[in-house]
């Protein structure tokens, strides 16, 4: 069941500002990007057909835009403070089967092991369970993924299972997905509730996310 909200356009964390793609944000997304080329196409699938031109990839920030629009995905860039760089991207994304989120990530290769990717899940966990009211939220990961496979496991998420050959790396090998999950009523005892973030709908207004601002 997909319930009707209100999605949040903009989530401000300590360090990041996560908000809905704009065309504008072309130069600065394919600079993050290119500079973190070989480190994505190790683990990520579209990094493959990487590097992208700035009217494709002003072309896909429109489709995503659309998409956030149409709520049928909510895909966000990460940015410093104050937006004058890319450092990854991220978002909630629909799956079939039930009332749930999927929540993806990537960091730019600059910033890794600084735990961005722990702050900003615990946010869009958050945002999942307090905006959306869903009952799940999901987090897939690589298996060899270590730094990728610690981020659920610090937000007190559950291994459900690693799923046998269910894709192919970037680097053509089969391989498993990790599956780690998360229920609306184990949310409120998880770190992912003391997070500290800000969020605002489409017209910059805050939103209620139970937390102090």
């Amino acid at each position: 069941m997909k319930h009707k909200t209100k999605p949040a356009y903009r989530i401000e964390t300590e360090r990041t500002v996560l908000r809905c793609w704009r065309p504008a944000d072309a130069p600065l997304l394919s600079a993050a990007i290119e500079a973190s080329l070989a480190h994505l196409q190790e683990w990520m699938p579209w990094a493959a057909s990487e590097p992208k031109g700035l009217d494709e990839r002003a072309a896909f920030l429109r489709a995503m835009r659309a998409s956030f629009d149409r709520d049928e995905e909510f895909v966000y860039g990460i940015f410093n403070r104050d937006e004058s760089a890319v450092i990854g991207g991220t978002g909630l994304h629909r799956r079939d089967g039930g009332n749930c989120l999927e929540i993806g990530y990537w960091i730019h290769v600059d910033y890794i092991n600084r735990g961005l990717a722990t702050e900003i899940s615990a946010a869009l966990t958050k945002v999942a369970f307090a905006i959306h009211r869903v009952d799940w939220v999901e987090i897939h990961c690589d298996p060899n993924n270590v730094r990728s496979a610690s981020v659920p496991r610090k937000l007190g998420y559950t291994h459900e299972a690693t799923l046998r050959k269910r894709r192919t790396t970037p680097l053509g090998k089969v391989e498993g997905t990790m599956l780690w999950s998360l229920f609306a009523d184990e949310f409120p005892g998880s770190p992912g509730a003391a997070a500290k973030i800000r969020a605002f709908d489409v017209l910059g207004r805050g939103m209620d996310v139970g937390s102090e601002e």
